[in-house]
């Protein structure tokens, strides 16, 4: 009989852990603090949309007069910033939580501690860019905060600190995150979990680390300069003392643009686990979807002057980067055909989950073809700070990121939480989503083309942008009630959602071989893995007889700890298994919160140096104190 790793049901924590609020605010339990991210992304992108949906309603008409040019500039700059570090990048991160520990078989992250601190950081991170909006103090000087017009002299108001820290610290959260999944996929992968049997998502998210680990320094560096410029009176950005206009847009865009592969390669990697298994059919190529992955983080690196074709550059600049930008679209459209040879003869099931794959594919796509028109710097300079470019990079985050996100949360909620979310409303979800989507963007290659400019405010009558500026904020309105019976759908099925088994989609990873929600300690012992497919191996050999990947037909985890696939056995706790797991701890919370006020004194120093002193020395005590506190305190709490 087929037969999988016995994984008990689990109802209780283990002993001493605490109860209640303190149990969010003390875990370093992997899938709580994924869960964490989840919801505070969440929060931060319903918040991002929102100050989307009042830019579209001041744009909808010529000249609106529904916010100020500085309103306007603030709202502008905040989207850009929350939607990307506030809210697909942590949404990413929920993913990374959650999902790496138990796709390779293991019981926890290589650093739990260090993993709690930087969702605390995040958050604390998050509050401080975004609270000031609330009194129009917000930053304004664009989300890409061009020096030198974001230094002093163009920018002379608290607005832009609050921006150049606030960057700094999300920047420590994301680097101190990638380092512990990167050491996470390389030393606890379960044993025979090679890495050409690793999950796709999991691939994804490797190099996705990688890219963090090596673009995050650069924008600390652009940082740390523009800082001292406008802290310090030093001149890195100022042209009158001789620097480079251009020596911010190069540090910028070597960060930005791999940021884009950041932002959309975990949701090809969740796609890539919604498909096939929908599809009922292993992932079509493996081997080329993992490499092309890999080529893309680094080819990202190569591409950020197509960013920069107006600033003069030279034929030899152009040229070069004309060519790798057109380069990278191979290995991006090698993972479009391989999503639909998957789809192709297989027998389909059109979940949510599934909808908004096959969304991605479409939309990103889409989004994919207007960007090779940029690799042409005589095509791209007439596109520039248009919204033709606007329209782009929204197909590529929103068509393709967002997409993807919603079609892991829709697939991975089971998991998570034991239930399934609403598939009626999932799909009214979906098509309102796309239609209002491709609603609000796509005329935007129009209105660009027809010469609006990006970041304006406001605009006069009979320049052809009208009706497409109309047809653009209906589409942004029609977003908020998508958004809406997404919310209404997620909150709702968590406790009254049908219950769903251990393997909800009769999928084929490891993490399916385990009751949902996992318990706190996630496999009773650790797989020994034979196979990528290991479920499919023991309940659908015909999916994977043709996959050479196989060296046996079972994952086990010992002569005497194997039962039938989803019978549930007694509950068993970590105490009753003698596993030790790490203890809870509130120490990573004031550390992140030190750090965070040691911000806030830099913040105030140009203004207030007493107070400013005051805080960077409470912070940095915090800092030291309890990070000594955490470093001195052993790690696993044996029941």
């Amino acid at each position: 009989m087929a037969t999988v790793a016995a994984s008990p049901t689990y109802t209780s924590y283990a002993s001493g852990e605490k109860a209640g609020i303190m149990a969010w605010l003390t875990t370093t339990d992997h899938k709580k603090i994924g869960t964490l991210y989840l919801h505070t992304s969440l929060f931060f992108f319903i918040f991002g949309g929102l100050e989307a949906v009042l830019m579209r309603w001041q744009l909808m008409k010529p000249n609106q007069t529904i916010v100020t040019a500085d309103q306007f500039n603030q709202l502008f700059t905040m989207h850009g910033t929350t939607m990307v570090f506030l809210a697909i990048m942590p949404l990413s991160a929920a993913f990374f939580n959650y999902l790496i520990p138990l796709q390779l078989g293991a019981r926890d992250v290589a650093f739990p501690r260090l993993n709690a601190f930087s969702y605390w950081v995040y958050l604390f991170g998050g509050l401080f860019i975004t609270i000031p909006i609330f009194g129009w103090m917000a930053p304004n000087g664009g989300w890409f905060a061009y020096a030198p017009l974001s230094g002093r002299t163009y920018s002379p108001g608290i607005n832009m600190d609050f921006w150049v820290l606030g960057i700094q610290i999300l920047g420590i959260s994301s680097l101190a995150a990638a380092f512990n999944f990167a050491t996470t996929v390389i030393n606890l992968r379960a044993p025979g979990m090679n890495l050409m049997r690793m999950p796709m998502f999991t691939w994804m998210s490797f190099v996705t680390q990688f890219l963090i680990i090596l673009a995050f320094p650069v924008i600390t560096i652009a940082l740390v300069f523009l800082q001292f410029d406008r802290f310090f009176g030093t001149n890195f950005y100022q042209v009158s003392a001789g620097a480079d206009p251009l020596l911010w847009q190069h540090l910028f865009w070597v960060f930005g643009h791999p940021e884009v592969y950041i932002l959309i390669l975990p949701a090809f990697g969740l796609v890539s686990e919604v498909l096939p298994t929908n599809s009922k059919k292993p992932l079509f190529g493996y081997g080329v979807m993992a490499y092309s992955g890999i080529l893309i983080g680094f080819l990202g690196f190569g591409v950020w002057a197509h960013h920069m074709f107006a600033v003069g550059m030279g034929p030899i600049g152009d040229t070069v980067f004309s060519l790798t930008t057109m380069l990278i679209a191979v290995p991006t459209g090698v993972k479009i055909f391989n999503w639909i040879f998957t789809m192709w003869g297989g027998s389909i099931r059109f979940t949510a989950a599934m909808k908004f794959a096959i969304g991605l594919i479409a939309l990103f796509t889409i989004g994919g073809i207007s960007g090779i028109t940029h690799s042409s710097p005589p095509s791209d300079l007439q596109q520039t700070d248009t919204y033709y470019i606007v329209a782009h990079f929204h197909y590529v985050l929103f068509g393709g990121a967002i997409m993807g996100i919603f079609s892991g949360i829709y697939h991975y909620f089971p998991k998570m939480y034991g239930r399934y979310m609403n598939e009626t409303m999932g799909t009214w979800h979906f098509w309102l989503n796309f239609i209002a989507m491709n609603l609000t963007f796509f005329p935007m290659h129009f209105s660009g083309m027809l010469g609006m400019p990006r970041r304006i405010y406001t605009y006069d009558a009979n320049q052809g942008w009208d009706t497409l500026n109309m047809l653009s904020t209906i589409g942004a309105f029609l977003l908020m009630p998508a958004t809406l019976i997404f919310i209404y759908n997620f909150f709702t099925s968590k406790k009254g959602g049908a219950p769903a088994p251990g393997n909800a989609w009769d999928a084929a990873t490891l993490e399916w071989s385990i009751p949902s929600p996992p318990p706190e300690y996630n496999f009773a012992k650790i797989p020994v893995v034979h196979s990528r497919y290991p479920l499919w191996d023991l309940t659908h050999p015909e999916r994977t007889k043709d996959v050479p990947h196989t060296d046996a037909g079972m994952v086990h985890t010992g002569e005497h700890d194997v039962v039938d696939m989803h019978i549930e056995t007694e509950t068993f706790t970590a105490k009753q298994l003698g596993i030790p797991m790490p203890s809870s701890t509130i120490k990573p919370l004031w550390t992140a919160l030190g750090l965070v006020i040691m911000f806030t004194g830099l913040l105030v120093l140009p203004h207030n140096k007493t107070a400013g002193f005051a805080g960077i020395g409470v912070g940095a005590s915090m800092l030291v104190g309890f990070l000594y506190a955490w470093l001195t305190t052993p790690l696993e709490e044996h029941h």
